[in-house]
């Protein structure tokens, strides 16, 4: 909980690690761990478990502050630590968001919550309670309408940053880039604001975010922590050529529903022992995969292999340690 006390601190590229399964759906624990330490050892800037990319929704509260434990285990305060505590439940919520505290999480990112489509009161109700009953912890609200058929009005969250404290920002994820700009307009640019569209991570830095929250950083995530670096550093050339070198492994992750492929290529590249999702999900389908490999194909020089981190390949996109604005 070393950045708790400064949220302005928690910037980046925050990787939004998978969940892994063995083959029968149970947690693959140590996945988990070793995970976590290729991100840490490839310059990750921060770590979140739970989010959509983690199928929390498929998941126990029990394995969800389990696979909490394991990434705060790993992560040992070295970098910030922003858990999905969200649920469509409150009581969930609470337990989640508690659980996260006590591991010593930096800051919680809560989702709206899904299925009931909420009114804008009814949403500024439910981000207040959490906000209330942890008023020291940093939340971060979680704006995804493509899975919770609802919007976070930017007027909402004003209201949220006004009355509450540790309303400290948001994650958005939505295509609409405009929404990106009034949120920070009606907040005020002291808002921190993530983007969890990958093809937005880079536009949005122009506007004054903070950093992104991109399921890409599982397959690339050197490259995807370079790309904010060289951003900050005034590089922007080569922030630009990496966003746009990373096109295909963007495309990569959503040939079918996240996180499937994303889980296909780890175990490809021997970072995953099973590619196992669960229920509703399915594995990547035959169908798929032709467009997948040609995808991880045309981006294999920032996909994160074993062989590709030993020869350099991978990156050249190792960052020098002066363009590190977050490592301390």
């Amino acid at each position: 909980m070393r950045f708790r006390g400064n949220p302005a601190s928690i910037r980046g590229s925050i990787a939004p690690v998978v969940t892994p399964f063995r083959p029968d759906g149970a947690l693959d624990l140590d996945g988990l761990r070793g995970l976590v330490r290729w991100q840490l050892a490839v310059g990750s800037h921060g770590i979140s478990i739970g989010g959509s990319t983690g199928e929390p929704s498929a998941q126990s509260v029990a394995e969800r502050i389990e696979a909490m434990r394991v990434v705060a285990d790993e992560v040992a305060d070295r970098v910030p630590f922003l858990p999905g505590t969200g649920s469509a439940k409150l009581d969930e919520t609470m337990q989640l968001t508690a659980a996260a505290a006590d591991l010593g999480a930096d800051a919680v990112l809560v989702i709206t919550p899904y299925y009931a489509r909420p009114t804008q009161q009814g949403l500024y109700n439910w981000f207040a309670m959490v906000a209330a009953e942890f008023p020291q912890l940093p939340i971060v609200i979680y704006n995804v309408p493509s899975r919770t058929a609802v919007e976070v009005a930017p007027e909402t969250v004003a209201r949220l940053r006004r009355d509450h404290d540790n309303i400290v920002g948001i994650k958005e994820t939505t295509k609409d880039f405009e929404h990106f700009s009034r949120v920070i307009h009606a907040c005020g640019r002291d808002l921190l604001v993530w983007s969890g569209i990958e093809l937005l991570c880079l536009p949005l830095l122009a506007l004054g975010g903070t950093g992104f929250v991109s399921a890409t950083a599982n397959i690339a995530p050197a490259a995807v922590a370079q790309m904010y670096e060289y951003w900050m550093a005034g590089d922007h050339e080569k922030a630009r050529d990496l966003h746009y070198r990373l096109h295909p492994l963007v495309d990569l992750l959503f040939v079918e529903t996240n996180p499937a492929p994303a889980k296909w290529v780890l175990a490809q590249l021997g970072r995953l022992a099973s590619d196992h999702v669960r229920p509703p999900l399915v594995p990547v389908t035959d169908a798929a995969l032709p467009r997948i490999r040609a995808l991880l194909a045309e981006g294999a020089e920032l996909a994160g292999s074993p062989d590709a981190e030993r020869s350099g390949a991978a990156a050249a996109v190792t960052s020098p340690a002066a363009a590190r604005p977050v490592a301390s």
